[in-house]
């Protein structure tokens, strides 16, 4: 399917895989450009020399596409944002801040730059430093989220900004797809199925857990603190609620989270680590390769729009 941002980007599929910190890996990120959607490195907290190590073995695994995702909170993001630059990287995505300081040099190396917005407002704001793109994620993903929804999010962003939309949040099929075009955008990001996948480091029990999950299973933590995140019900989240209920310390909640994610991921502890997940975590049914999921996601949408062109 031809859209604004498969032409934008050089990529067959309007399909790009989320920059999930400990999960965006060049496993992943190469396995999702060779079958023609936009793999993404997830750079998280992770230093700047590992961000450019991870550059050098995606360009080993591929000659296609692919972009690095930027946490802007990051204690090293200016040194990052420099290797995205020096290292030719196609694309960038941030979040977690604002990277208009970065712009001027990111443009000058060629670098698309796609912020993910989760308002109008900023969306605008975007649009306005430069950005090629925006992602508007809706609440219902997985790991920290926005309040308002996707169906609500992407029209309203579709009607406010010029460049290209890609919608993420709650998709993770070709009806997902199809919903997000007919709301205006021109691509989508998804996550949570990816983490599902063959070519994913994700521990086989996170991958277990995500292919058991049911529509209910994912709750909110951090609301209290200003930022909320989304993951799949265990012993943490239930202790972490009970603690925020009770008042508890931001200091205290931290504490409790603290190297939650890398638990899951890499040990597999899906009781006191941070399974995060999306809403649509009850549609990952099984573990397929990045190809079947691209593959038939594209063709179930295509089939659904009537082959229709979304330029």
């Amino acid at each position: 399917m031809e859209t604004a941002i498969t032409k934008l980007l050089g990529i067959k599929y309007p399909i790009i895989q989320g920059g999930m910190a400990w999960v965006a890996t060049y496993e992943l990120a190469s396995a999702v450009s060779e079958a023609g959607g936009l793999g993404i490195i997830g750079a998280g907290g992770a230093p700047a020399s590992w961000v450019e190590d991870q550059i050098h073995k995606m360009k080993e695994r591929t000659d296609k596409p692919f972009g690095v995702n930027l946490m802007l909170m990051n204690p090293e993001a200016d040194q990052i944002a420099e290797v995205i630059a020096k290292e030719g990287v196609k694309v960038v995505t941030t979040g977690a801040g604002n990277p208009e300081k970065y712009v001027p040099m990111w443009k000058e190396a060629g670098v698309k730059i796609i912020p993910v917005v989760a308002s109008v407002g900023l969306a605008r704001r975007m649009e306005k430093c430069g950005a090629d793109a925006v992602i508007a994620e809706g609440t219902e993903s997985g790991g920290h989220i926005g309040e308002t929804t996707t169906m609500a999010l992407v029209p309203q962003v579709v009607d406010a900004v010029d460049v290209p939309v890609i919608a993420a949040g709650g998709i993770a099929d070709g009806r997902g797809m199809a919903a997000a075009f007919m709301l205006g955008a021109k691509a989508v990001q998804m996550g949570t199925v990816f983490v599902a996948s063959k070519e994913s480091i994700v521990h086989k029990n996170y991958k277990a857990r995500l292919v058991k999950a049911k529509d209910i299973d994912t709750k909110v933590t951090g609301r209290s603190t200003g930022h909320p995140v989304r993951t799949i019900r265990n012993q943490q989240t239930i202790k972490y609620l009970k603690l925020e209920a009770e008042g508890a310390s931001l200091e205290e909640l931290e504490k409790l989270t603290l190297g939650g994610l890398r638990k899951a991921v890499i040990e597999g502890d899906i009781k006191t680590g941070s399974v995060m997940a999306g809403q649509i975590a009850g549609l990952v049914k099984d573990v397929k390769s990045c190809k079947e999921i691209i593959e038939s996601i594209n063709d179930q949408a295509e089939q659904l729009l009537g082959g229709c062109q979304y330029e």
